[in-house]
């Protein structure tokens, strides 16, 4: 028991470590691990939705749901506990940014304030984006749907997506127009993606 007790724990703590590197390598204003730690809301949504997403997997809804309303309200994140976030997950300032339910993030991705991955179905099945490895979405942009975002694409600020984003592509406007090759670095840098 002990034993399991400290491999969670050294699990959390590697989490945790891992995250504020993330946050570090991706957000220049990131000046030191502390500051971090103790100042990024978008850390701080993170790491309760963790809790909230253990306690609803294990069936406990309505806890899962207290925790995940707590942290909205402290940080003006809303990540619904059901939605499936994978590791090294950065929000950049954070306020207003939705998760829903169905939503699925990948390793690696980076959200800026005010994105909305939200649903378009009132149905019960899979009615929200699934957002790949290493995927940016710039502020303000909405994923609507159970759309997916290919890994490494990027989709810019204020875009509105409805239809899938291939991997390494960059979408931009409203509707958002998909560019293939746009998120390769060395092919070309899309303006429109600066947030």
């Amino acid at each position: 028991m002990v034993t399991g007790l400290t491999d969670r724990v050294m699990n959390a703590v590697a989490t945790v470590r891992e995250d504020l590197a993330a946050a570090r390598r991706r957000d220049p204003a990131a000046t030191d691990d502390l500051t971090v730690l103790l100042t990024s809301p978008g850390l701080h949504a993170i790491w309760t939705h963790r809790v909230a997403h253990r306690l609803w997997a294990r069936g406990a809804k309505l806890p899962a749901m207290v925790v995940a309303q707590g942290a909205r309200s402290l940080t003006g994140v809303e990540i619904h506990p059901g939605a499936a976030i994978g590791r090294r997950f950065f929000i950049d300032h954070g306020m207003g940014v939705v998760i829903g339910e169905t939503a699925e993030v990948g390793d690696d991705v980076m959200l800026y304030h005010g994105v909305t991955l939200g649903g378009r179905s009132m149905e019960r099945t899979k009615r929200h984006p699934t957002v790949e490895d290493s995927a940016t979405i710039g502020a303000g942009a909405r994923v609507i749907g159970p759309v997916v975002v290919g890994r490494g694409a990027q989709v810019g600020a204020n875009a509105v997506v409805v239809k899938d984003v291939p991997e390494l592509a960059t979408a931009v406007g409203v509707p958002a127009q998909v560019r293939t090759g746009a998120a390769h670095p060395e092919v070309q840098i899309d303006p429109a993606i600066w947030i």
